[in-house]
């Protein structure tokens, strides 16, 4: 038996440890699952992040679990017992909405701003505090692998033995500490199972998601032949370098580049913003909409940073541009052939035509759903681009992406793109 939650994560995190995981991340499965997961990420060194589900209780008997929902639209749905019970579509429908209501609020209380860790090409670890009959845990296991999981291990310190079983087949591997005969209740195990509260769950986060923050300096770039001032941001541990490319004349200061920059650091790149005008260049349309100069001119940043920079040798290189920043983006891939992803924001990716079709890094668009005349831009430039280029429609969304949330989810979307494309598996 364990004393408490936080007793449970050490026993279990001593398991997991002995797994010797690659790039482990961990989800723990609010509310209880976090302590326990805060546990086990210690025992790892690894990352703690939150993994948000909810469990669809039957219509007159909330406690009995019909299924489960978890963060990314994921639903799971115990359809025998659905049958059995008589649950109308309808009914589980309006259950559903109930739970993703409280999901999506939760998710909003536990992160506070911060983008979910990405999971791409590591092993996610998901933990909760018990297993019974598993449809929360399934459905955590579903939003893993939606999220790019290479892997996924189920961690519990207590765990039905049917369950478990079942469980081998969904998963990797399942650590437990304590599989009993007969399983009456996960609580049982405890001595303390007291309810765990959000304030609890938002403490656990936050002092666990703040990494040591990046170094950085400003930097003077030679933009060829051409000084330009910069703010070069490099995490521990860096695992790709991202330039931005500024649109319309905005320079390293734009917040919302800026946002995003400090999103992707956050998830392990290396960020250049710089200014691709001097002086006065910014009052002058025809420099502003000069596609090869600023083109040439990330290239030659790009150049500089590879010889110049300790920190980014050998590192992949990414773009991100904004607006005519991403057909200068663009532009710059087309002739280098070593920039691994090239991401664009609410971009002018056609300003770049006449080059498309030399570009080979996989490149992501990212349009607002309520900015038809640039989607249509897009869209347009997609099929030049080929296969490697994705379009992403972000629904609800103007040209400036001002709407909450909207920024933030371009920044995960960046950084999910990144970290992809420049894993050594890539």
């Amino acid at each position: 038996m364990f004393r408490d939650r936080r007793h449970a994560g050490a026993a279990l995190g001593e398991r997991v440890r002995a797994l010797g995981l690659a790039r482990p991340v961990v989800l723990g499965l609010p509310r209880g699952g976090v302590v326990v997961a805060a546990e086990v990420a210690q025992a790892l060194g690894a990352p703690l992040d939150v993994l948000v589900v909810r469990k669809l209780g039957a219509p007159g008997n909330p406690e009995l679990g019909i299924g489960a929902i978890a963060e990314g639209g994921i639903a799971v749905h115990n359809e025998d017992l659905i049958a059995r019970l008589g649950v109308s579509r309808a009914a589980l429908e309006a259950v559903s909405r109930r739970e993703e209501a409280e999901l999506e609020r939760r998710t909003r209380a536990y992160r506070r701003g911060r983008p979910p860790l990405s999971l791409e090409g590591r092993t996610a670890v998901v933990v909760d505090d018990g297993l019974a009959t598993g449809y929360t845990a399934r459905a955590a296991v579903a939003a893993a692998r939606a999220r790019g999981a290479a892997g996924v291990v189920l961690a519990v310190p207590v765990a039905a033995p049917e369950t478990a079983a079942e469980f081998e087949a969904l998963v990797d591997r399942v650590v437990c500490v304590e599989i009993p005969g007969f399983l009456f209740a996960v609580g049982a195990s405890y001595e303390d199972f007291s309810q765990t509260g959000d304030a609890e769950v938002e403490r656990l986060l936050t002092a666990m998601s703040a990494p040591e923050g990046p170094e950085v300096r400003e930097v003077r770039v030679d933009g060829g032949g051409i000084d330009l001032p910069g703010i070069w941001s490099v995490p521990p541990e860096a695992r790709g370098v991202v330039l931005f490319a500024h649109g319309s004349g905005s320079s390293r200061h734009s917040p919302r580049n800026r946002a995003v920059a400090e999103a992707l650091q956050r998830v392990g790149l290396a960020t250049l913003l710089f200014d691709l005008l001097i002086s006065g260049e910014d009052a002058d349309r025809a420099v502003v909409f000069d596609i090869p100069l600023l083109g040439e001119r990330l290239s030659a940043a790009t150049d500089w940073l590879r010889r110049a920079c300790r920190e980014a040798a050998g590192l992949p290189v990414g773009y991100f541009g904004a607006s005519t920043g991403a057909g200068a983006a663009l532009w710059a891939a087309a002739g280098d052939p070593a920039v691994a992803a090239v991401v664009s924001r609410g971009g002018r990716p056609d300003l770049a035509a006449p080059r498309l079709a030399r570009v080979t890094a996989p490149t992501l668009l990212i349009v607002g759903g309520r900015d038809p005349l640039v989607l249509d831009l897009n869209r347009e430039a997609q099929q030049a681009l080929g296969p490697s280029c994705r379009v992403e429609v972000l629904p609800g969304a103007t040209h400036l992406f001002e709407e909450p949330g909207a920024l933030e989810e371009v920044a995960r979307l960046a950084g999910e793109w990144f970290l992809r494309w420049m894993s050594p598996d890539a």
